[in-house]
């Protein structure tokens, strides 16, 4: 089997340069010229893994800073399952795991399926259902993160039929309930009782009239009505897409349908070539951008972390929508970012922070234990409930990318990104954090051992053995 390439050309000079490293010194304690070590910076040339692990060495690192983001996705999946109390006489296999996902993927892969399958059956409350070995939004949710929350076939003919039928942004409301009473017979009526029905809208095409919520925000039907469109006119494309994925039930089949016809509207609502020149000339402002294309916050940057067009790409972002009990309602990322498995999130991320300042837009810099450092943005989102009666919705977003496209960002004003000291060391959940020493942690790292015979008491209310 032919070793897999690794471009980590940027990721190395970083570290390299953090560390105090000359490039000719550099690549003297590696063994190679220093013309080649400056090919592998420029990503000319691959890193080879025993390059990689002679530099994760040298410069006291983890060795799975340099790998790419699905083996490093993977390696972390792998240590949760392994955290789990089942596999307690294996805690001193942890050590394995990065060479388990390297030597044998497939082997790995297979042994998650499986460890999921079991997780399924024994976290199902009434045993009335069959496990799965996967729940349905976690499979769709890796498999849009597979794709890097990028559909390259909607996103062009969501742009297409923008431009040629001359919508434009501010006006898109009232062009696209034209274009379904004229190009397919609909018309928009508005209904009351709906959102106490649970429902946003219902479309009968017998009656040909689709019927909205009649309080919602216009941004909002704007969204509908895009997802409407995109489902009468670009079935066939939606099905396309689908077809290259082996789903494992017809239910996480039809959650990755509507997920697609979700990427359609929000690609019809901001076209992808206008939006990003916008948002260059706006220095990702999303603010600006919302008042540009007359869109939700939560909007402007869901669409920020799809623009992954090959030939002209925008910032690699991730995207997270959350709830103030730490609920993840949405995720995806074009960046190597990594999500906790299970468990809460850590609480040194920001976008908790947001729940304290409603409508305050709060800019972090945040340091991962894989040593990557990401600007963050967060603030809360959505409406009043209504009425008294009718709970608002207690919801927040964050969108980041690592530090070396900060300055392209507007939030990167005024902060000193050269500045160690300045990042907040977060974590993907306290079960997957290698600091030991955080006083925020709420359980101890998994594949760790608790030491309960010592007379010390630490900033945590247990010791951990090793």
């Amino acid at each position: 089997m032919s070793e897999k390439k690794i471009f980590a050309g940027q990721r190395l000079r970083r570290a390299r340069e953090r560390a105090g490293f000359k490039q000719t010194d550099f690549a003297k304690n590696l063994g190679i010229s220093p013309s080649y070590l400056n090919q592998i910076e420029a990503d000319q040339r691959p890193l080879t893994l025993r390059l990689m692990d002679r530099a994760a060495t040298v410069l006291s690192l983890r060795k799975t800073y340099f790998a790419d983001g699905e083996e490093a996705k993977r390696e972390l999946q792998l240590r949760e399952d392994l955290a789990d109390p089942l596999f307690r006489s294996l805690r001193g296999a942890q050590s394995e795991v990065s060479a388990l996902v390297r030597g044998a993927p497939h082997l790995a892969e297979a042994f998650m399926t499986l460890y999921r399958a079991y997780a399924a059956q024994r976290e199902t409350v009434l045993q009335t259902f069959p496990a799965l070995p996967r729940f349905p939004y976690d499979e769709v949710r890796d498999w849009v993160q597979s794709r890097r929350n990028h559909f390259e076939p909607l996103d062009r003919a969501a742009e297409e039929l923008f431009e040629t039928r001359g919508f434009q942004p501010l006006t898109l409301r009232e062009d696209l309930r034209r274009h379904l009473r004229d190009m397919h017979g609909i018309s928009i009526v508005a209904m009351p009782g709906l959102l106490e029905a649970g429902l946003f809208w219902r479309l009968n095409r017998k009656a040909g009239e689709l019927y909205v919520t009649g309080d919602a925000a216009p941004e909002s039907e704007v969204f509908w009505l895009a997802h409407v469109t995109g489902q009468l006119e670009h079935q066939g494309t939606i099905e396309a897409e689908l077809k290259r994925r082996n789903f494992s039930s017809e239910e996480t089949r039809g959650l990755a349908r509507m997920a697609l016809a979700n990427y359609f509207a929000g690609a019809l609502m901001l076209p992808y070539r206008r939006f990003h020149a916008a948002a260059l000339a706006a220095r990702y402002d999303i603010q600006r951008l919302q008042r540009q294309f007359g869109a939700s916050f939560e909007q402007i940057c869901h669409r920020l972390s799809t623009m992954q067009r090959p030939e002209l790409p925008g910032i690699p972002f991730y995207f997270v929508k959350t709830d103030i009990a730490g609920n993840v309602l949405k995720r995806s990322s074009a960046t190597r970012f990594q999500f906790a498995q299970f468990g809460g999130p850590c609480p040194l991320w920001n976008v908790y922070r947001a729940f304290a300042h409603p409508g305050e837009v709060l800019v972090q810099l945040a340091r991962t234990p894989d040593d990557a450092t990401y600007l963050n943005i967060a603030r809360t989102v959505g409406r009043g409930g209504g009425s008294y009666l009718a709970r608002p919705r207690a919801v927040a977003v964050v969108l980041g990318c690592e530090i070396g496209h900060a300055a392209q960002t507007v939030y990167a004003s005024g902060l000193d990104l050269n500045n160690p000291d300045l990042p907040d060391p977060i974590g993907p959940g306290c079960r997957a954090c290698e600091r030991t020493s955080c006083r925020h942690r709420s359980v101890p790292p998994m594949g760790t051992a608790l030491d309960t015979g010592t007379a010390e008491r630490g900033v945590v209310p247990y010791r951990l053995k090793g």
